[in-house]
């Protein structure tokens, strides 16, 4: 029997190396490409580690347009859409969870249908929306469609169900206004999950392609993910060691930010598998 104990944990434990190697290498790549020269990239058969270190091509990548620019409006434009879905978000999954209205159950199915429904199968609509409010080609249009989440009212509403009704209504007797109790137990007590929610979302609209190309017509508005595919025109063509440097740029807050959440991540998932 410990045989196969054994023999077991050691298939488990091969399976998970080659899932984080399946997942690890595709980045590897990028970093080892990213600091190649150009030559490098293109030889085969091809090379983990350069010849020569090319750190300036990071500077190529960053001097090759606005990127300052392009940096700063996926900040604004990440940042804005969590302030926003923040905003809506914890009232509605709040009413949700611990209110009882006429037509509850319809307005959260509606809430959910919307998740099946892609961007592209609106964005014109929306777009003639932005249009008519004159709002193209702004950071406004990439930031109000996206400025509520079904997925995040749904998350929280969980969470918040599972706050135990004792909790409030010891807050109520001590005269605690609903915002007051939501700010001072659901959310503290929802913390974990709001992390979570919060990654997931800027991870997602801090990659976004589709929707800056769509809405926006110059650098003015335009976000990192449009400029780092213009690296493709670097040096009269597709310059690959440019091309991933300016993908470790795009790479690296997001690492940065799951650094830092990833504890409340876990907390997240192990809360909810517990309750």
């Amino acid at each position: 029997m410990k045989a196969i104990k054994w023999v077991g944990k050691g298939v488990n434990g091969i399976g998970l190396v080659l899932v984080v190697l399946l997942f690890a290498l595709p980045f590897l790549w990028m970093m080892s490409t990213s600091v190649k020269t150009l030559g490098e990239t293109i030889t085969f058969p091809p090379t983990w580690l350069p010849e020569v270190w090319m750190w300036e091509n990071f500077t190529t990548a960053w001097n090759s347009g606005p990127f300052l620019k392009y940096f700063m409006n996926s900040i604004i434009v990440a940042v804005g859409i969590l302030v926003f879905q923040f905003l809506t978000m914890i009232p509605a999954a709040y009413a949700f969870a611990r209110y009882e209205f006429k037509g509850k159950g319809f307005f959260f199915a509606l809430t959910m249908v919307t998740l099946m429904i892609p961007a592209q199968l609106i964005f014109l609509p929306v777009y003639l929306q932005m249009s008519s409010f004159g709002l193209l080609d702004t950071v406004w249009a990439l930031i109000l469609p996206f400025g509520s989440s079904a997925f995040g009212i749904f998350l929280l509403r969980q969470s918040f169900k599972q706050v135990p009704e004792e909790l409030l209504e010891a807050a109520r007797l001590d005269q605690a206004s609903e915002w007051k109790i939501i700010l001072r137990i659901m959310m503290p007590m929802s913390k974990p999950v709001l992390i979570t929610f919060a990654l997931f979302s800027f991870i997602t609209h801090w990659n976004d392609y589709f929707w800056p190309l769509v809405m926006t017509t110059s650098d003015s508005a335009r976000t990192l993910p449009l400029g780092i595919a213009k690296l493709k025109e670097v040096e009269g063509g597709v310059a690959w060691n440019i091309l991933m440097a300016g993908n470790m740029i795009l790479v690296v807050p997001i690492l940065i930010v799951f650094f830092f959440a990833q504890r409340h991540i876990i907390r997240a998932f192990v809360y909810t598998g517990v309750k």
